[in-house]
C-alpha cells in the first residue's frame, strides 16, 4: 500500500502541473492554480502515510534531530509521508510562481521551464524566480493599493 500511496502523491498533483505548463493562458488553469485546495488530495495521502508512523513523526518534529529524522525516513511510510509533504509544498510554490508570472507578464516560455524545475528542485527554482520576480515588479511599477474594507 505504501508504494501505491507514494506514487499516487505525484499523480494527484500532475494534472495541475500539466495545466500550468502546457495551458498557461487557459482561464480554467488560472482558476485552478488560484486555489490552495489543489494540495488537499496530496495532503490526504500524507495523512494516510503519516498515521502509521505518528510516534516517529512526532519525535522528529518535536525536537528536531538528524537521527530522529533519519529514523523516520528509514521507514517506508515515513519516507512516503515526507515525499507527499514535499509534493504538496512544491505544488503550492509552483502555483504561486505561475500566478505571479501571469500577473507580471512573464512569458510562458520562461515560466514553463521554471515550473518544470520547481517540480524537480523547488528550492533552486524559487531562488531563480525571486530575483526575476523582483526585476519584473520594478519594471512594472508599484502595485495598486488594496481597496479599503467595507
Amino acid at each position: 500500500m505504501t508504494v501505491i500511496l507514494f506514487e499516487l502523491a505525484f499523480s494527484l498533483a500532475a494534472p495541475v502541473w500539466l495545466l500550468m505548463i502546457l495551458a498557461p493562458g487557459w482561464g480554467v488553469t488560472a482558476r485552478i492554480a488560484a486555489s490552495p485546495l489543489t494540495a488537499v488530495p496530496v495532503l490526504l495521502v500524507y495523512l494516510a502515510l503519516a498515521a502509521s508512523v505518528a510516534p516517529e513523526l512526532w519525535t522528529a518534529v518535536r525536537e528536531p534531530d538528524l537521527e530522529a529524522f533519519r529514523a523516520l525516513t528509514a521507514l517506508a511510510d515515513g519516507a512516503g509521508a515526507i515525499w507527499a509533504q514535499v509534493i504538496a509544498w512544491d505544488l503550492l510554490i509552483g502555483q504561486w510562481m505561475y500566478l505571479e508570472s501571469r500577473r507580471l507578464g512573464l512569458h510562458p516560455l520562461v515560466t514553463g521551464p521554471l515550473l518544470v524545475l520547481t517540480i524537480l528542485l523547488s528550492p533552486v527554482a524559487l531562488l531563480l524566480f525571486l530575483p526575476l520576480r523582483a526585476a519584473l515588479a520594478r519594471r512594472r511599477g508599484p502595485a495598486p493599493a488594496p481597496a479599503p474594507a467595507r
